[in-house]
């Protein structure tokens, strides 16, 4: 299957650059790359509807979708098509430009990760030397979305939960990217490929589990699920910043987050679980096996701890996630020096 993928690459490289002249097969592979990680995105997003839907389930002791096609395996698509055909409201009072691009700017950081990402041997659209660099300033834009969808709603509740989005997602932020540094210092480089690489004798979980543990914490709170999810409280803030938005503005988010989850399990199984490598299988089946393993950890987070306060969760960063992440960068520059 990689060697399928493989020519397959080279035989469409081959034939732009023999039919389009300049620099245009670049652009033309390029576009190629966003629209497979777009089919990529969309794919999985339909079936981790699905999944989580199930996980709920089990962790609650019901059945789940079990009714639209077989064992409710059609109950996303029907849930897609009610998005698409539901009215698409637009407040009177809104900043209605921003409100619009709000809800499509905030699918492309998503998008643009996946550019950085190995799926599998010879299977990345850009190995960039600043990979891990790469992933971590597209991710951190996405704030801009949230705010702007809850500004321009001319909503307080939506302007209330847009801020708290915000304000989680650039502090947990601090200790996600500490947490990586300790990989980075170990494999001694930035270049996704390279720490792939380094993981051939063993996966940096087992050299860095202080790390994994608070890239795994700070994920959760990034992609604002539960026990994290305090910007779209329902008791207190409706949905947060997409309280104003309907149809298909309000799939974009939810397309934007399951889209994020896929996106740092993937960093995750890149960075400590060896990337797309493992024996017999191809290697694009174990980087899929383990971004799912990743998925069903935050999903069976989400369903088993209570949600909690808002100013215990800010303290849980300030004072034990980020001093954490701090003393594990020292004790892994200690331990590289030494040996």
């Amino acid at each position: 299957m990689e060697n399928l993928f493989v020519n397959l690459e080279a035989s469409l490289n081959r034939f732009l650059t023999a039919t389009l002249p300049g620099s245009l097969p670049n652009l033309a592979m390029a576009l190629a790359s966003v629209v497979v990680i777009l089919l990529f995105v969309l794919t999985n997003v339909v079936w981790l509807v699905y999944m989580e839907r199930k996980v709920a389930a089990y962790m609650q002791d019901r059945l789940g979708p079990n009714r639209v096609g077989p064992r409710g395996l059609l109950q996303t698509v029907a849930d897609v098509l009610k998005l698409l055909g539901k009215e698409d409201i637009v407040p009177v009072a809104a900043d209605k430009w921003v409100f619009k691009i709000a809800a499509v700017t905030v699918l492309i950081p998503t998008i643009m990760l996946f550019a950085v990402i190995p799926f599998g041997n010879n299977l990345i659209s850009i190995d960039l030397n600043i990979g891990v660099f790469y992933f971590v300033a597209i991710s951190s834009t996405a704030t801009i979305s949230f705010l702007m969808a809850g500004w321009a709603s001319n909503n307080k509740y939506s302007l209330l939960g847009g801020m708290r989005v915000v304000a989680q997602m650039i502090a947990y932020e601090i200790p996600l990217v500490f947490s990586l540094l300790g990989v980075v210092m170990l494999a001694g480089s930035l270049k996704m490929s390279d720490i792939v690489a380094a993981q051939k004798d063993v996966w940096f979980i087992v050299l860095q589990p202080v790390a994994f543990l608070i890239y795994f914490i700070a994920g959760t709170a990034e992609l604002n699920r539960g026990p994290f999810d305090l910007p779209e409280a329902e008791q207190e803030l409706i949905a947060g910043p997409f309280t104003e938005y309907s149809g298909f503005r309000y799939a974009m988010f939810f397309l934007a987050e399951y889209g994020n989850m896929v996106a740092i399990s993937a960093l995750a199984v890149t960075l400590f679980l060896g990337g797309p490598s493992g024996p017999w299988l191809p290697s694009w089946m174990w980087f899929v096996i383990k971004v799912y393993v990743m998925i069903f950890l935050f999903m069976w987070l989400k369903w088993t701890l209570p949600r909690i306060r808002l100013d215990h969760m800010m303290q849980f960063n300030w004072k034990f996630l980020l001093p954490l992440s701090l003393a594990n960068i020292l004790l892994t520059g200690i331990a590289i020096k030494l040996f």
